[in-house]
């Protein structure tokens, strides 16, 4: 006895064209993408295009939002597998609705509207919140690093940076002496196209000196914030400028250590530990996660490895993208400064603030000055107590997830665009399309 399929025609054509939205279930992710852009202000978006804005017939910026948010909130970065997903995927099609933009398209589009989006970010975290999904009872904030779009092989240490300039102003030389005898380098050296030479040479050159000077600017400001001065002659002085002993410097003002590197793919990023062991050219993301339902109500982009000053910032992103103040908010060990948290302390009084002293599980050893500290004392007399070690104990579950789901869900782990501002634009980008991917798990729920 054969068996009885049901039927099968690869070939047959349909007589009506069929809906849309037949093609997707109900519930699913992309009705819920497309549903919530269709409720925010687009306005920024359209007025592009108004006016004196490009000539040429665009793809409808709804759209566009669209496929991107959605490609960003399923783990698609690249403007090229955004194109591609066009043409092979339901979702991306129903969301299209059969407009396929090119690829180029797509990234002019999300490098034109960094600020646009940007915005879009606030608009979907005060939605949540009119949603009764973000409650800012507590929140918590975190740090991690992700990849800047920098090779590591287009960078150069202030050492190599010295000797390569001496090297390249004495090629550069020694072509200009060649080419004052044109005849002779023709004669001798046919295939030597000497202005070209000179070309490729002094652009090189160009780019490390202004790259030499991007580090010594930097060192000059981090020396200035280590209380070093112009000509202190390597010798520590106190702030009415007398020697106050202790080991010399081993620099002289502003100038870098030799292994101090600069990316020429992108000067902004800066070198960072991984958490896995070695370096890379990073960019330090901070979030800040609500309790309630973990969606991220604040996503900062700095290029400092270090999370020592960044916990009031990101406070007063929270402020400004929820309109509201959260009653308290968390933090590990990497946010410990008592110059900071005298600054929350005066601009955001309503918060209050539980920040680890030591890495989890250990103790202050020795005693505070409570005259110099008396923030890191009030802090030390929290954990001492029930309530601020079961408040503290919350903030990993809080933080933590996001910035997983971010790294290991979505699979962001390099930003695409170059530069702090593009990156800062782009990563809340990443934590919109999260929190959509959230608000929708919990809608269907």
């Amino acid at each position: 006895m054969s068996a009885s399929y049901i039927a099968y025609y690869p070939e047959q054509q349909q007589l009506l064209p069929s809906a849309l939205q037949d093609w997707l279930p109900q519930g699913h992710l992309a009705y819920f993408i497309s549903d919530t852009v269709d409720s925010l202000n687009l306005g920024a978006f359209h007025a592009r295009y108004a006016k004196d804005g490009p000539r040429n017939q665009p793809f409808h910026p709804a759209m566009m939002v669209k496929v991107l948010v959605y490609s960003y909130a399923t783990g698609i970065f690249s403007s090229r597998k955004i194109a591609k997903k066009l043409h092979e995927d339901v979702a991306f099609r129903v969301l299209a609705a059969q407009n396929f933009p090119a690829h180029r398209t797509i990234r002019d589009f999300r490098a034109l509207h960094l600020a646009e989006f940007t915005e879009l970010f606030v608009q979907v975290v005060r939605l949540a919140r009119e949603m009764g999904l973000v409650k800012l009872g507590t929140i918590a904030v975190d740090g991690t690093k992700i990849k800047a779009n920098a090779s590591r092989h287009k960078a150069m240490s202030y050492g190599r940076m010295q000797s390569a300039e001496i090297e390249l102003k004495a090629q550069i030389a020694a072509l200009l002496k060649k080419a004052a005898s044109t005849d002779e380098a023709e004669n001798n050296e046919p295939d030597l196209d000497i202005p070209a030479e000179i070309e490729r040479r002094t652009a090189r050159l160009a780019a490390i000196v202004a790259a030499k000077a991007r580090l010594e600017e930097r060192q000059r400001q981090t020396d200035l914030q280590r209380g070093r001065s112009q000509g202190d002659e390597r010798k520590p002085k106190d702030k009415r400028g007398k020697p106050k002993g202790g080991k010399p410097y081993q620099r002289d003002f502003g100038v870098p250590p030799p292994k101090a590197q600069d990316s020429f793919t992108d000067p902004e990023s800066r070198i960072m530990k991984r958490a896995g062991g070695g370096f890379d050219y990073s960019y330090n993301a901070q979030t800040a996660v609500d309790e309630a339902n973990h969606i991220i109500v604040a996503a900062e982009v700095v290029n400092t490895s270090s999370d020592a000053h960044q916990l009031l910032p990101v406070l007063d992103a929270v402020k400004t993208n929820t309109e509201a103040t959260p009653e308290q908010a968390l933090a590990d060990a990497g946010y410990r400064s008592e110059e900071e948290m005298a600054k929350l302390a005066k601009k955001h009084p309503k918060t209050e603030l539980i920040i680890a002293l030591g890495r989890e599980g250990r103790e202050q050893a020795k005693p505070i000055d409570s005259d110099r500290y008396p923030h890191t004392v009030a802090m030390q007399a929290k954990f001492q107590t029930d309530k601020g070690k079961a408040d503290y104990r919350k903030r990993k579950w809080i933080a933590e997830p996001p910035n997983g789901w971010i790294k290991n869900v979505l699979g962001f782990r390099q930003f695409s665009m170059r530069g702090i501002e593009k990156a800062k634009a782009e990563f809340k980008l990443v934590c919109m399309a999260l929190n959509l991917r959230r608000m929708g798990a919990m809608q269907a729920a």
